[in-house]
């Protein structure tokens, strides 16, 4: 039996030997189809070919032998075939006929570089689009043939095929009709992927963007913390104070619709999706005219603009969400983009969720019932879904929605023994967002665009808040809605020049609700502010490009208080002797929303911040004015920037600013005025990113019916420092960095009088300041391939590695006759670590 099984396994390797070599004598007679050993040599030599089918089609060669070398091999194909080979870089290679002119190159963004894919390149004789690299190859009858490069969005490339290098497929950069006159003047500002402009702002390219300290995605507001004049006093998202100012006064915007929510986790983690995300602008002074609210300054995160047009999915793991994307093409001129978080908490309870549900639950009802009520079965969720839809009509027309939904929920059972019963009730705090916007553009020609942009936004937190003991039930809601349409228009007059124009309506309605079971109590509040403005931009830059001058005006009506506002604003960027950067810029601003703290226990102490609205009386229009000078040296790798700025707030209230101490319950009106200077010095060489940022403040309250009436702001924080290293090796990248500022002002009863007649007997206010704060983060990501199309990523992160007990926060209350303070810490050492898998 086993002989017969080796005779049989020998006739069949004969007869393969003698098969194969008759295949191989024939294909070495007949010669091998062009295409097969062009995929060969893909995989030998790592080779691209660049080919017009109908070159090749029915060519047939004897393959080239296996210890040649490229050089040899590309003589070789091109004795046998006839065909030209050119050699655009060491792994591209263009094959066309002897007698055809054949045109290729990539099409680029010229601001980020990005390859622009569903391009059209257009001749009077053939017509082709570009692919997701943005390369093209065209084949024309001459070299004088006129080449027409369109892409929705951008302005037209027409000119003579002979102005193109034809040696090459060189990058051919379109420049956006939105963003024409705006050019990066600062690359790789702090890392790879942020950008600084010539209007002043700040650009962060998600897909691009290196990985920071402490992070593993990239998180949107906790990446603009990085900037010098940008931090968080506590530590998080729902609360970043931009040059002194409170949270409440940023303008964040998520593709033009205006969100009064940040955080996940209230405010521990960005509730805007990275992989939907692909831009972020940074605004801090110089604001365009077509903006309205944000005193202290302006985060506006883009998706992207592109209609793609190959199917691209993703899904990720965290130790907090497992987060998928989805890109979608709709045909050839639509795409639609899905993305969405869910909270992995009710499946399993990670050392990050514990670390980040301690920080929230700190010092609230949570955290410490009273003595006879038992909290248990805590549990919270979040979510958040968001999509973007691009249409493209015609040439001329495209059409964009945006919809996200946020939700988050926090809940927990309070049981206590009542009459030798056990009684349980659940309490639960609720913060949750949705908002959709139609954005429609029109271009007429090359010279005119027209913009009309709609959005309705809806925010809602609301807590139950029950009393087991005195079986009561306290339901509190804030809710705000408002509704905007904006249309502009803008013009080119030159390459040099463009104006800018439009008219703006918001209605914004806040609701605030208080309701008590027992005993009745319902107190209902609706209010609404409807705001017209009209505005126009000049917008001027050099024909070389070192300078740009920006100015404006704003002019808005507040139909309710019959208030008429006039603000101008302006930028002005300067290029001299190759390195040097001269920057100024100035604003006026207003907004009509605050968030303010009635009582520190308010919706459970979780979220006790509500927003309200201005009524010109007691709770005044927020007014700014800001002025800053900068000067930039970039060379070599070197970046210093520095930038002095003077900010003049007014229309404050005490309830907005947070206050903790004799102060807590006051109701002043007031201003404060800051006066500092933002420094960055950075230095990059061979892959490598180092960066010092320090920021200066000096920022002083005046309210009028306190006293005294002129003292440090709760927000000023004199110094601050952020020093870190990042750099990649192949396809690792690492980072490290250290976080350290000055203590926030802090009031001190006074020593040996503390408390007088049951009251806490408090010093001078903010004269004193907590401890400094010190932290230390480290991040890792590696980057591999698992298959052809399929590629993933891994990386780990510690937020605070040091374990450090920072002081964020103290107040001070009266606890049996005796003064008791409580002190509010940062997040310890806090772990993460994340996969994502790109298909």
């Amino acid at each position: 039996m086993g002989i017969r099984i080796v005779k049989s396994f020998l006739i069949i390797i004969v007869l393969s030997g003698v098969f194969s070599f008759e295949v191989g004598a024939q294909e070495q007679q007949e010669g091998v189809p062009l295409v097969r050993i062009f995929r060969q040599l893909q995989k030998d030599y790592n080779l691209e070919f660049n080919y017009a089918l109908d070159n090749i089609e029915g060519v047939k060669i004897a393959p080239p032998k296996n210890n040649l070398s490229l050089t040899e091999v590309i003589e070789y194909l091109r004795v046998q075939t006839g065909l030209v080979f050119e050699m655009l870089s060491e792994k591209i290679a263009l094959v066309k006929s002897p007698d055809e002119f054949v045109l290729c190159g990539f099409i680029k963004d010229k601001d980020d570089l990005t390859p622009l894919s569903a391009a059209t390149v257009q001749s009077p004789s053939s017509s082709v689009v570009t692919d997701d690299s943005g390369f093209f190859r065209i084949t024309l009858n001459s070299r004088e043939e006129e080449v027409l490069i369109r892409h929705l969005g951008y302005r037209t490339i027409e000119r003579s095929a002979q102005f193109f290098n034809w040696q090459t497929c060189d990058d051919v950069f379109m420049v956006p009709f939105f963003d024409e006159l705006q050019e990066v003047v600062i690359a790789n500002y702090i890392v790879p992927g942020v950008d600084k402009l010539n209007s002043g702002d700040f650009s962060i390219n998600i897909p691009k963007f290196s990985i920071l300290p402490g992070l593993i995605d990239a998180d949107v507001l906790q990446s603009v913390q990085s900037f010098p004049g940008i931090m968080s006093v506590n530590e998080t998202v729902s609360n970043i104070n931009i040059r002194g100012g409170t949270n409440d006064q940023n303008l964040i915007l998520w593709d033009g619709i205006k969100m009064y929510q940040s955080g996940h986790f209230f405010g521990l983690i960005s509730m805007y999706n990275p992989q939907i995300t692909d831009k972020v602008i940074l605004t801090k002074n110089g604001t365009d005219v077509g903006l309205t609210d944000g005193v202290s300054g302006s985060i506006s995160m883009l998706t992207s603009p592109e209609i793609n047009s190959k199917l691209k999915l993703s899904a990720g793991l965290n130790l907090v969400d497992f987060n998928a994307f989805a890109d979608i093409p709709l045909g050839q001129s639509s795409s639609f983009q899905l993305a969405a978080r869910k909270s992995i908490s009710e499946w399993i309870e990670t050392p990050t969720y514990n670390r980040f549900f301690d920080r929230i639950a700190q010092d609230t009802e949570l955290a410490a019932n009273q003595l006879s009520v038992i909290n248990s079965d805590e549990a919270f969720d979040f979510y958040d879904t968001s999509l973007r839809w691009l249409y493209r009509i015609s040439e001329k027309d495209e059409l964009r929605v945006n919809f996200i939904l946020v939700a988050n929920e926090l809940k927990f059972d309070e049981s206590a023994q009542i009459d030798q019963l056990i009684d349980s009730r659940t309490s639960s705090v609720e913060q949750n967002s949705i908002a959709g916007g139609v954005a429609y553009r029109r271009r007429w020609n090359e010279n005119w665009i027209s913009d009309l942009e709609i959005f309705e936004t809806d925010y809602k937190l609301q807590a139950i808040n029950v009393n087991v003991l005195d079986d009561q039930r306290f339901l509190q809601e804030n809710k705000v809605s408002e509704t905007s349409t904006k249309i502009s228009t803008v013009h080119v007059v030159n390459p040099e020049m463009s104006f800018k124009g439009g008219y703006h309506f918001v209605e914004t309605e806040v609701t605030n609700l208080d309701d008590v079971d027992t005993p009745l109590f319902r107190l209902l509040v609706s209010e609404v502010v409807r705001t017209h403005a009209g505005f126009l931009q000049m917008d001027w830059r050099s024909n070389n490009g070192q300078s740009r001058f920006k100015i404006g005006g704003r002019y808005s009506y507040i139909d309710k208080f019959r208030k008429s506002l006039v603000e101008p604003r302006f930028s002005f960027n300067q290029q001299f002797m190759d390195y040097f950067t001269l920057e100024v810029m100035g604003e006026m601003k207003h907004q009509i929303t605050s968030q303010v703290i009635n009582f520190q226990n308010d919706f459970l102490g979780i979220e006790k911040r509500r927003w309200q609205l201005s009524n010109d009386a007691d709770i005044p229009v927020l007014q700014s004015k800001q002025l800053s000078v900068g000067l930039s040296f970039d060379n070599d790798g070197w970046l210093i920037d520095a930038v002095g700025y003077y900010k003049d707030v007014d229309g404050i209230t005490s309830q907005s600013q947070g206050f903790q101490n004799q102060y807590e319950f006051s109701r002043a009106k007031g201003s404060y005025l800051v006066k500092g200077l933002d420094l960055l010095i950075r230095k990059q060489f061979q892959g490598i990113s180092s960066w010092i940022s320090y920021g200066f403040m000096n920022s002083d309250y005046t309210f009028k019916e306190l006293q005294p009436n002129a003292f440090r702001s709760n927000y000023d924080i004199s110094h601050a420092l952020t020093a870190g290293i990042s750099f990649k090796i192949r396809n690792l990248q690492l980072a490290a960095g250290l976080n350290w500022h000055s203590g926030r002002p802090t009031t001190r009863p006074l020593p040996g009088e503390e408390i007088t007649d049951n009251t806490i007997n408090y010093g001078p206010t903010n004269e004193d300041e907590l401890d400094d704060y010190l932290r230390l983060d480290l991040s890792a990501m590696y980057n591999f391939n698992l298959g052809l199309k399929t590629k993933a990523k891994v990386g780990i992160s510690v937020w605070n590695i040091l374990n450090r007990e920072n002081s964020i926060n103290n107040f001070y209350r009266i606890e049996n006759e005796a003064l008791s303070e409580t002190i509010q810490r940062s997040l310890g050492i806090t772990p993460n670590a994340m996969i994502r898998v790109l298909f």
